[in-house]
C-alpha cells in the first residue's frame, strides 16, 4: 500500500505492508481523507501508475499493457498498472504520483526517455498532458508557457495562483524569478470521440491563450 498526498502545497508518498486486505483499517484513513500524512513509512521514489482498464477502454489495455511492461522491465519496484486514469484517446496515459504530471501518447519506444526525463528532473514535454494539482485551463496555460520558453525543468515553473472569471482563467507562474500571467479562454470545441469505443461525438473543451504578459 502506498498512500499518497498531490498538492499544490506539497507532496508526499509513504509505504507499508499488510498481510490481509481486512487491515487496511489500521492507517489512519482520516487523515487521508484530509489529505494528510498517516505516519507511514515515506517512499522517496516517485510512482509510475499506468493505464491499463480495459473494461472501460479497449484502448487503455491495448496501448497501455506495452507501455506498462516496458516501464516494469526498467523500474519493477515503481511501476503500477492502474484503473482509469481518464483521457482514453490519450493512450497510453501515464501518471506520475506524487508529483501530479499527466502523459498521453505514451509508446513502448517513448517510456525510456520518460523514465530519463523524470530521473533528471525534466517534464517529457511533447507527452504533457497536464499537472492535476492545478485547473484544466491552467494546466494548458503551464505547457504553452513551458513551450514559449522552452522550459523542460520541472521544479523552474511554480504556480502562484490561478483565478477564473466567465470562460477565462488566469494563471500566474514563477520562471527563474520572473512572473509569467497568462490568460486562457475555454470555449466548447468542435464533438469528438472521448473514447476509443464511443458509438457518438461529444463536445470538447477548447483552450486558447488570448493573453500573455511577463510582470
Amino acid at each position: 500500500m502506498k498512500p499518497v498526498g498531490a498538492r499544490r502545497t506539497g507532496e508526499w508518498c509513504e509505504t507499508t505492508e499488510l498481510d490481509r486486505i481486512q487491515d487496511i483499517t489500521s492507517v489512519d484513513i482520516p487523515a487521508l481523507a484530509r489529505g494528510r500524512s498517516p505516519g507511514l513509512t515515506p517512499w522517496h521514489e516517485p510512482l509510475v501508475l499506468v493505464c491499463t482498464h480495459g473494461r472501460h477502454d479497449a484502448c487503455c489495455a491495448e496501448r497501455g499493457r506495452p507501455v506498462a511492461l516496458a516501464l516494469s522491465a526498467l523500474r519493477p519496484e515503481a511501476v503500477w498498472e492502474c484503473s482509469h486514469l481518464g483521457g482514453d484517446r490519450f493512450a497510453g496515459n501515464v501518471a506520475i504520483l506524487p508529483h501530479g504530471l499527466g502523459y498521453g501518447w505514451v509508446t513502448e519506444e517513448s517510456a525510456p526517455r520518460l523514465l530519463d526525463d523524470l530521473d533528471q528532473g525534466r517534464v517529457t514535454l511533447d507527452l504533457l498532458r497536464g499537472r492535476a494539482t492545478l485547473p484544466m485551463a491552467a494546466q494548458f496555460a503551464e505547457i504553452e508557457l513551458r513551450r514559449t520558453l522552452g522550459e523542460t525543468r520541472d521544479a523552474a515553473v511554480r504556480c502562484l495562483d490561478v483565478s477564473r472569471q466567465g470562460d477565462r482563467t488566469a494563471a500566474r507562474f514563477e520562471v527563474a524569478g520572473a512572473v509569467h500571467e497568462l490568460t486562457v479562454r475555454t470555449t466548447p470545441g468542435p464533438p469528438a470521440a472521448l473514447t476509443c469505443g464511443a458509438r457518438r461525438d461529444n463536445p470538447v473543451p477548447h483552450h486558447e491563450v488570448v493573453a500573455s504578459a511577463r510582470l
